[in-house]
């Protein structure tokens, strides 16, 4: 984190420091004094505009690669202009229709999902993220139907109408009888809540000896109710799409960043941690490199949010991935447009 701010910052710093930093994230290369010195509105002489380059490079904020190259903002200079300085563009009328349309064609929510990573990717130029909504479906029915001694078919109905089938391999073989029991007592008692709920309840009743269930129908209920939970933990979290984004121009002097980076994204689960501090902040986060242990090593920037359900319940996150020269300016309201219009038809 940058210990100067913005108001520490003379008005010719600032004006030159924000030059620089936009300069830099619209071509991705440093930006010299004699591109500064071009500019009318500066009228300040190329020795005046150096003599403050050098007084920004010493308080941590601009860095020279290269000897003569320009100047670049450091991670500290892009987190001061990103809090302090950036004035945000709303997209505009065309961007805001592509979005809303895009996202209001027909069909499943996974289906909605994947085309918020492809969309977000296509707008930023980087490569696009969305953390799948944790589900967690509400009981209807259970059915457990013997396949052999040793083997039962669960059953599972949803209350919205959802039905899975799993395979459940019994300790012992088992009568009919058990499964019976075992399926009457989930649908007479478990019913109408979720899968964490149900296995909570048996529990409390097991330990309060209410329950009626022999030894054997518990555990059969059990290992159901486990089954589906366990399952529903190794769905997938995250959808990334737009990854040949992060190979452009740019990259080919830098490829063990991007490399770095890439090996980031393969590895989903520790993105999705990442990304699950926006939903726990609920509110939009933006991570710029080594400020998370994750892209210490890539040098990379995201922009998450979290989107909503029309409860207004925080569901899931989006943003993009992407070099830490993003246009922060253009891609951060982009991404709080596109997770407010997902969440309008999210249920």
């Amino acid at each position: 984190m940058p210990t100067t701010t913005v108001t520490e910052l003379s008005d010719r710093a600032r004006e030159i420091f924000r030059l620089v930093v936009e300069g830099y994230l619209s071509s991705g290369h440093p930006v010299g004094s004699k591109t500064l010195a071009g500019d009318r509105g500066l009228n300040l002489s190329p020795a005046s505009i150096r003599s403050v380059l050098a007084e920004l490079e010493s308080l941590g904020l601009l860095a020279a690669p290269h000897t003569s190259a320009g100047r670049m903002p450091t991670e500290s200079g892009l987190r001061l202009f990103v809090d302090g300085m950036m004035q945000v563009a709303e997209p505009n009328a065309e961007e805001r229709a592509a979005i809303e349309r895009r996202l209001g064609q027909p069909g499943p929510i996974e289906q909605a999902l994947e085309t918020v990573s492809s969309l977000l990717s296509d707008l930023s130029g980087a490569a696009g993220m969305v953390m799948v909504p944790r589900r967690e479906p509400r009981l209807n029915q259970l059915s457990l139907v013997p396949l052999s001694p040793e083997r039962a078919l669960a059953v599972l109905v949803g209350e919205d109408g959802h039905v899975e089938n799993r395979v459940i391999e019994l300790p012992a073989p088992l009568p009919p009888s058990v499964l019976e029991q075992a399926s009457n007592f989930i649908n007479a008692r478990l019913a109408g809540r979720t899968l964490a709920e149900a296995a909570q309840a048996m529990r409390q009743e097991i330990a309060a000896g209410r329950s009626q269930l022999d030894e054997a129908s518990r555990d059969l209920v059990e290992r159901g109710l486990a089954l589906w939970s366990e399952d529903a933990a190794k769905r997938p979290v995250l959808i990334v799409r737009g990854q040949a984004n992060l190979l452009d121009e740019t990259a080919i002097g830098d490829i063990e960043r991007v490399r770095s980076l890439l090996d980031d994204l393969e590895n989903k689960q520790s993105v999705a941690e990442l990304l699950d501090s926006a939903r726990q902040a609920e509110a939009m986060r933006i991570f710029i490199g080594s400020e998370n242990r994750l892209f210490a090593l890539s040098g990379s920037s995201v922009i998450a949010s979290p989107y909503r359900d029309r409860e207004g319940k925080v569901v899931g996150v989006l943003g993009v991935i992407g070099p830490t020269r993003l246009n922060y300016a253009r891609v951060v309201p982009m991404v709080d447009f596109t997770a407010r219009s997902l969440g309008r038809i999210i249920g």
